[in-house]
């Protein structure tokens, strides 16, 4: 008998029935989805069910990529443990019941959590009912994974040091079509796809689906002097972000859609150093700048070392990003390609390209199926 009981017997059926968590930011949906992903790629007979809520980007995510919602009270989380957390306010009971009438419909099997205000009120509501296998994709745990691993079946993380005991690090489920790019074999078309020269060096830059107001005034001081090197830039600067004007060898665009392309099209990234853009960027062998977010705990930062130190890119503070930097740590780059070719080889070497289902086969061995 498990530890949690004859409840946790696996259910007659089919396949497992899995419960993701991870609503809210693209941060914590696209990890959820890409596990979701390989969950029926390694077992099609499994259901996956996403626990989410009418704010973010839940509604818009998630049944576009085929799984369906079931919506949650949204509760708001506290920066640091409360007792009011601990006695269950309102708000906090109201989910925790929506959550239990869906693991009671879906005849749910197990909750994979992936932090943020959609895990907590799973992680309580699945308590004492189905197990629960926590993943944390920063450098630093969020208050609800701290408060899931204190019951979890098994806890994963994607890098070391991330502050929940007993972590197996694994990495983070990136979108397989990202972890199977062939940059080469999709270049041209790549190129031809965003309007980029068709031979020389490209650089990347994104800073998130909101863009980054320092990234983007880098770029426009840096531009003549990329565009004299020969150096073409593709550049996301956000919906509401600033960017020089569109000409030769420069493609700015508020948004990328197809961001496994905009990889092909590239040579080096100019990013943030969020933990998605670190594992997707470092999963597709390419050296970045990574330019961590000046704000929250310095997790950022911290999500880019293992990168940095194998020698696939280089942190810079955002205070330290100016036009003259970006130059300074990028055209030495373009002008050695066995340099920038090392440097993508050391950056896919630390990633986690089989993230996704190696989390998958840590669920199936909690279910024990």
């Amino acid at each position: 008998m498990s530890e949690y009981g004859t409840q946790f017997l696996p259910r007659m059926g089919p396949g497992p029935s899995v419960v993701v968590a991870g609503g809210g930011t693209a941060g914590h949906i696209e990890p959820a989805l890409a596990f979701a992903d390989a969950v029926k790629r390694l077992r099609p007979d499994a259901t996956v069910t996403a626990l989410g809520t009418e704010k973010g980007l839940d509604t818009r995510l998630i049944p576009a990529r085929g799984y369906p919602l079931e919506l949650i009270p949204p509760v708001p989380l506290p920066r640091k443990p409360t007792t009011d957390l601990l006695r269950l306010p309102g708000k906090v009971r109201g989910a925790v019941a929506r959550v239990r009438e869906v693991l009671t419909k879906v005849e749910a099997d197990v909750v994979v959590g992936f932090g943020g205000f959609v895990a907590l009120p799973a992680y309580l509501g699945a308590r004492g009912r189905v197990p629960i296998v926590v993943h944390e994709a920063n450098a630093r745990a969020g208050l609800a994974n701290k408060v899931g691993a204190r019951f979890a079946a098994a806890v994963v993380a994607a890098v070391p040091g991330s502050g929940l005991p007993d972590a197996q690090v694994l990495g983070i489920p990136l979108r397989h079509a990202v972890t199977t790019l062939d940059r080469a074999g999709l270049r041209d078309r790549a190129r031809r796809r965003f309007g980029l020269p068709p031979t020389g060096p490209v650089l990347l830059v994104f800073g998130g689906s909101q863009g980054a107001r320092t990234l983007n005034a880098a770029v426009a001081q840096a531009l003549p002097g990329l565009l004299h090197e020969g150096v073409a830039v593709l550049h996301a600067h956000g919906p509401t972000g600033q960017a020089a004007a569109p000409q030769p060898g420069y493609v700015p665009l508020p948004y990328i859609d197809d961001m496994h392309l905009a990889y092909a099209a590239a040579d080096a990234v100019l990013c943030r150093a969020g933990a998605m853009t670190v594992a997707e960027v470092s999963a597709v062998g390419l050296p970045a700048v990574y330019v961590p977010l000046p704000h929250g705990n310095g997790e950022q930062a911290l999500n880019a070392e293992p990168v940095v130190q194998a020698g696939g890119g280089v942190l810079v503070p955002d205070a330290e990003l100016t036009g003259d930097r970006v130059l300074a740590e990028l055209v030495p780059w373009f002008r050695e390609p066995h340099r920038l070719a090392a440097m993508g080889a050391a950056a896919r070497a630390s990633g986690h390209a089989d993230a996704d289902e190696r989390l998958a086969q840590v669920v199936f061995g909690v279910l024990g199926r």
